[in-house]
């Protein structure tokens, strides 16, 4: 099991435990946590609904493909540390890592 938080717009966090051993995407534990990610493509990288601002734990994710970074160059309000939730898989590099929803919904 890895344990992650996400960040709410009043700065509070709050932590999701999910098992990194069945190649789940952050999307679809955040989906599953009852989160308002829309991923509308289905987990493709085909529409940037599931963005995600990583504001803990970068470094562990890995690099962004080229799809993924087409995809967050067409985003209205990228960050430095945006990626596609749909993209990130569950690791234990997530680990203490924190996220703060920025798709469509939110």
């Amino acid at each position: 099991m890895v344990t992650f938080h996400v960040e709410h717009e009043d700065g509070t966090r709050h932590p999701i435990e999910a098992p990194d051993d069945m190649g789940l995407s952050l999307m679809e534990v955040l989906k599953a946590s009852d989160y308002p990610v829309l991923a509308t493509c289905g987990g493709m990288a085909l529409c940037a609904t599931c963005h995600v601002e990583v504001l803990d734990g970068k470094d562990g994710l890995g690099d962004a493909s080229d799809l993924e970074l087409d995809q967050i160059d067409n985003l209205p309000n990228p960050t430095p540390t945006s990626r596609l939730a749909c993209q990130v898989r569950i690791s234990q590099e997530l680990e203490g890592a924190v996220f703060k929803l920025r798709g469509e919904s939110n």
